[in-house]
């Protein structure tokens, strides 16, 4: 087995999700995600804890959702019970085809989504991660060579994790002392209010609020959002090719969008409820490991110089214990992404705090 594999398990296991003895692990495995599920299972045996494996296949989802007829049944009881008696729930990503099921309809897959919100909400107070395992079919997704694939996502994931989460305590603090955030580029002019709210130092790690690996973001949940955004990175949403997403804000909402490729991929999302018109998520990419973009929002989102916006839900981590404010709900998180290394700055009150990918207190900044 490749050595890095073994290392992959042990930063999920001990790191990420800080596995004890005695624990109840509901670990999903992915098609080709094998080899990496295995070292993973090694050690929470090794730790003492009580693990419970499932299969997670775009293709079997596909077949279902397509097959079903009628109105899904609300928060299966069997399903929700392994959720909720779980204390840990790890997702390993690595499917044979990222497009498996980009033929279910709009439709059939809202009301999935819909019908498994409380499984979904049970799920999110476990300490789950998510992951991947570099598989071929990420690499042609990536456009990468299998061998630089790999390359790529252990440098994103083998890293100090300890070091990274020092440097972004900078980024979080100002955002926790922050009342409102602006962000301009060439094509975005955009204001968020987040007073109020508690930054989320995203270090890979359920002990600090992080729950992808690899992670490396600052993340907060924003309000009151006014202005436009543009996003220039290209993505997969729903199975479907999306670029050049531009947005339009007033009162908090979405009243205005469109995009250069497969627009109505973005309006299925927004009309997925009233939550999914709203920002549930800005996020700000801080892990310089991740130097190219490879079409997978894990990834993607994370990248030093980039910034993203997320629609609908909101995570109850960025409200602080008391919180008289609500989390924005929907049945949907769908993150977009913007380059900010050239011709960008990001204002906190008024103060600028990052331009052109550089931060404040980073060598290169200047006012």
């Amino acid at each position: 087995m490749d050595p890095r594999v073994e290392e992959h398990a042990e930063v999920l296991v001990d790191w990420s999700a800080r596995i004890e003895a005695g624990d109840n692990v509901v670990l999903s495995v992915g098609p080709d995600a094998h080899e990496l599920a295995v070292a993973v299972a090694e050690r929470v045996g090794e730790r003492g804890a009580n693990l419970v494996t499932t299969y997670a296949s775009g293709e079997i989802d596909r077949a279902y959702q397509l097959g079903h007829e009628g109105d899904f049944d609300a928060d299966p009881a069997h399903e929700r019970a392994l959720v909720e008696h779980a204390d840990v729930c790890l997702f390993i990503g690595g499917g044979r085809n990222t497009s498996a099921a980009a033929d279910v309809p709009a439709t059939t897959r809202e009301a999935y989504n819909t019908a498994h919100g409380e499984i979904r909400e049970a799920r999110m107070d476990t300490d789950w991660v998510k992951t991947v395992h570099p598989t071929r079919s990420l690499a042609q997704q990536a456009n990468m060579s299998f061998a630089a694939y790999q390359e790529f996502v252990y440098d994103a994931v083998l890293r100090d994790w300890e070091a990274l989460a020092d440097r972004m305590a900078n980024m979080k603090t100002i955002l926790d002392e922050g009342s409102e955030v602006r962000l301009v580029t060439e094509d975005t002019d955009l204001t968020m209010r987040i007073a109020g709210r508690q930054a989320v130092n995203s270090a890979a790690s359920v002990a600090y609020d992080s729950h992808n690996l690899p992670s490396g973001e600052v993340f907060t949940a924003p309000t009151a959002t006014e202005g436009e955004v543009h996003f220039d990175v290209p993505m997969t949403l729903r199975g479907e090719r999306v670029q050049g997403v531009h947005l339009t804000f007033e009162d908090g909402e979405v009243v205005d969008y469109a995009a250069a490729q497969n627009e109505g991929v973005v309006g299925e999302i927004l009309e997925t409820d009233a939550g999914a018109k709203r920002l549930g998520e800005l996020g700000i990419g801080m892990n310089r490991g991740i130097d190219q973009f490879t079409d997978s929002i894990l990834f993607d989102e994370k990248m030093g110089d980039t910034i993203h916006l997320a629609l609908g839900r909101a995570y109850e981590s960025n409200f602080p214990a008391g919180s008289e404010d609500e989390a924005n709900e929907s049945a949907v998180h769908v993150d977009m992404i913007t380059d900010v290394s050239e011709d960008s700055y990001m204002e906190v009150d008024g103060e600028v705090v990052q331009r052109n990918g550089t931060f404040r207190w980073e060598d290169g900044f200047s006012e």
